[in-house]
C-alpha cells in the first residue's frame, strides 16, 4: 500500500492549519518575522505538496518592521466558507516579559492566489485566533486569552470565543470563556468543529516543545462546558523518546471527498541533528478514526505519532522527495517563491533588474537590526544540505559586507563575509554570534583585489563548515567546523520558533547603500 511518510511540509513549517476545497487541499504556516507572512502549500493527495503562496506580501496587509525576533506572524488559520477563503492572523509585536502584545486580523480572496482584502483588525486578547463558520450561518472567531498576571501562576488563561459579523466587519456580543484547558496545562492554537451534533474543540498543550500535545473536547452546546476526551491526548511524543517524530501537538483536521479523517500537526525532528532541531517545526500528518457520535483517535491507536500513514483512499500517487539538487538564478523579475526577506519587503533593499542575472543587494543594517536588513534566505529542509553562491562585491569600508550565512536570528548565526581591511584590502572573515556573543573564529582571510568569489556552506546534522573559492573547484575550508545547535530550535531556553536558513547579505554599516551583486544560489540535499 502507498503511504504518505512524515513530514509533508519539512523545514520550518509550524502550526499548521488546514482545509479542503473541492478536490484541493491547502496548508497555512507560520512565518514569523520572515516576509512575505503566511506560507501556504496545495495538494492534490495529502502527501504531494506545493508552495503556492504568501498572501501577506503588502505593510498594509502585515507590517512588522521593530517587531522582535519570533514576532510576526504566529498560528494562522485558513478556512473556506461563502466562496471565499477567510485567513485568521497575529501579527505578534512584542512576546518577552509578562506581556504579549497580539493584534489579530482577517483577511479573504475569492482565490487563494489573491487579491487578499484590505485586513479588519478583530481584538487584541490573545493569540491563535480561528474562525468557524457554524451550519446555521453565523461565524465565530476563538483565540486563547493571554494573562500577565505572574501570581496567576499559568499566562494560558483560557479559549475565548465571540460571534463576529460579517455585516459591520467586527466581533459582536460578549466574548464567552469556553475552555480552561487540561491538567496538560498551557491551551493554546484552538479549532472548533461540528461532527454528529457535537462540537469539538481541539487545542495544542504543554508548550511548543517535547510536552506538547493535542487535547480534544466535545459539548452539545457551542458555548460548553467542553468535556475532554477520556483517552486525552490524541496525540503527543513526550512518552515515546525514542520516537523520531517530537514535540507533536497544535494541530487542524480535514476530511476527504471519501469521508476520511486526517490530522495535520507540527513536529520536530532533533534525532537528526545531533539532538537539535535545525529543520525547526515541521508539519506531519495523521488517519484519524472518527466514528459516529464517537471520540476521534489516532487510527494506529494509541497516541504516538507515526512515520507513514495511508494515503487516502482511490489515490495513486506516490509521494516525491526533495530533489537533491535545484539552483536558482536571478534572470527573473520576480525572486523565486521559497525565498524570503526578514520583516520588510525586498522593494528598495535589492534589485533584480540594476544587473541582468544577478541580484543586486543594497548595503542595509547589521544582521543585530530589527529594522531594516538587507537579507533573503532558503529554508533549511533536510539534515544534510549545502548552500552555495556566487559574489562579486567591491567594498572601501570596514563597515561594508556581503556573503553567505547560516542564520537563526539575530542572536544565532554564522556568517561568512567579504569585507575590507585597510592593509590587505578585499578579506573575508568568518564571524559566530552565540547569545548574542560575537567572535571571529578566522578573520582577514586574504583573496584577490577584484573578480567573483564563491561561497558555501555545508551543514551535516550536528556540525557545519564555510568555504570559499576562486572558480567554484577547488574549495578551500573558512575557519573551523562548528556546531549547528547554535541555528536550531533548541540552543537557548527562551522562545524560538523559526528553524535555519540558509541566507545572502549585505551591510553597509555608514549608511551609503554600497551594494553587493549575486550571481543565483544552489542548493544540494543529502
Amino acid at each position: 500500500m502507498n503511504k504518505i511518510n512524515n513530514p509533508i511540509l519539512p523545514g520550518f513549517n509550524p502550526d499548521p492549519s488546514i482545509v479542503r476545497v473541492e478536490d484541493t487541499y491547502y496548508i497555512a504556516n507560520s512565518t514569523f518575522q520572515w516576509f512575505p507572512g503566511v506560507q501556504i502549500h496545495k495538494s492534490k493527495d495529502l502527501a504531494n505538496w506545493e508552495l503556492v503562496t504568501r498572501p501577506l506580501e503588502s505593510t498594509k496587509l502585515l507590517d512588522m518592521k521593530g517587531i522582535p525576533d519570533h514576532g510576526g506572524i504566529w498560528a494562522p488559520c485558513l478556512s473556506y466558507s461563502d466562496g471565499r477563503f477567510w485567513l485568521i492572523y497575529t501579527n505578534v509585536h512584542s512576546l518577552r516579559g509578562i506581556y504579549k502584545d497580539t493584534p489579530n486580523y482577517l483577511t479573504t480572496a475569492e482565490s487563494i492566489e489573491g487579491p487578499w482584502s484590505d485586513p479588519v483588525y478583530i481584538n487584541s486578547s490573545g493569540f491563535d485566533p480561528s474562525l468557524f463558520h457554524d451550519d446555521d450561518g453565523k461565524k465565530y472567531f476563538i483565540n486563547m486569552i493571554w494573562d500577565h498576571r505572574p501570581w496567576k501562576k499559568n499566562s494560558f488563561y483560557g479559549i475565548v470565543m465571540q460571534e463576529y459579523s460579517t455585516g459591520e466587519q467586527k466581533l459582536i456580543g460578549t466574548p464567552e470563556l469556553i475552555f480552561k484547558g487540561s491538567d496538560h496545562r498551557l491551551v493554546e492554537g484552538p479549532h472548533l468543529y461540528k461532527k454528529d451534533g457535537f462540537y469539538y474543540l481541539f487545542c495544542a498543550e504543554g508548550g511548543t516543545s517535547y510536552d506538547h500535545c493535542e487535547t480534544v473536547a466535545r459539548s452539545r452546546n457551542i458555548n460548553g462546558p467542553y468535556e475532554i476526551h477520556p483517552q486525552n491526548p490524541l496525540i503527543t511524543a513526550r512518552d515515546y523518546p525514542d520516537s523520531i517524530l517530537q514535540k507533536t501537538g497544535h494541530g487542524d483536521i480535514v476530511q476527504t471527498p471519501g469521508g476520511e479523517w486526517y490530522f495535520v500537526h507540527l513536529t520536530g525532528r532533533p534525532s537528526l541533528c545531533g539532538g537539535f532541531c535545525v529543520l525547526g517545526r515541521e508539519t506531519a500528518i495523521e488517519k484519524i478514526d472518527w466514528p459516529m457520535a464517537e471520540w476521534p483517535r489516532i487510527a494506529t491507536g494509541g497516541n504516538e505519532p507515526a512515520l507513514s500513514v495511508p494515503l487516502p483512499k482511490g489515490s495513486q500517487d506516490l509521494q516525491k522527495t526533495l530533489p537533491p539538487e535545484e539552483s536558482y538564478s536571478f534572470n527573473a523579475p520576480r525572486l523565486a517563491q521559497p525565498f524570503q526577506t526578514l520583516r520588510v519587503p525586498q522593494k528598495g533593499n535589492m534589485s533584480l533588474s540594476a544587473r541582468p542575472g544577478y541580484l543586486r543587494m543594497y548595503g542595509k543594517e547589521s544582521l543585530s537590526s530589527l529594522i531594516n536588513q538587507s537579507l533573503v534566505g532558503l529554508r533549511v529542509d533536510h539534515p544534510v544540505f549545502t548552500a552555495s553562491t556566487v559574489l562579486e562585491f567591491d567594498p572601501w569600508s570596514f563597515q561594508q559586507s556581503a556573503g553567505l550565512s547560516a542564520y537563526y536570528d539575530t542572536s544565532s548565526y554564522y556568517y561568512l563575509h567579504m569585507s575590507f581591511d585597510e592593509e590587505r584590502k578585499r578579506v573575508l572573515h568568518l564571524q559566530t554570534c552565540r547569545h548574542k556573543q560575537f567572535e571571529y573564529p578566522v578573520y582577514n582571510i586574504n583573496i584577490p583585489d577584484s573578480g567573483a568569489i564563491h561561497l558555501k556552506v555545508e551543514i551535516d546534522a550536528g556540525e557545519l563548515q564555510f568555504f570559499w573559492s576562486l572558480q567554484g573547484k577547488d574549495w578551500n575550508p573558512a575557519g573551523p567546523r562548528l556546531k549547528t545547535d547554535v541555528i536550531s530550535d533548541d540552543f537557548e531556553q527562551d522562545l524560538r520558533f523559526t528553524g535555519a536558513f540558509c541566507a545572502l547579505c549585505c551591510q553597509d554599516l555608514a549608511g551609503t547603500n554600497h551594494p553587493a551583486d549575486f550571481e543565483g544560489m544552489s542548493i544540494k540535499r543529502g
